[in-house]
């Protein structure tokens, strides 16, 4: 498994841990792994995060549920287990 260096929560300061806080789920209390990547770049953590949320509740003929079930598929056939 490849390994990519991310900034903890604990060590996040300015603007990384505000996206930390408002990116959280609060649900459990952590950010994503998936946004974690994005931590030595906090501009491509946002646009990332922009850009998702964007496909997924942005305007489309596609329902939330419809979205959310291709995404499943996706990660099924690719193996991942995120």
């Amino acid at each position: 498994m490849a390994w990519i260096e991310i900034i903890g929560e604990e060590q996040a300061t300015g603007r990384l841990k505000e996206l930390y806080e408002k990116y959280g789920d609060h649900s459990w209390g952590g950010v994503d792994n998936i946004l974690k990547i994005h931590s030595l770049n906090v501009k491509s953590m946002q646009t990332h995060y922009d850009l998702y949320a964007h496909l997924m509740r942005g305007r489309s003929p596609l329902s939330r549920t419809q979205r959310e079930m291709i995404a499943v598929l996706v990660s099924v056939t690719n193996r991942c287990h995120y």
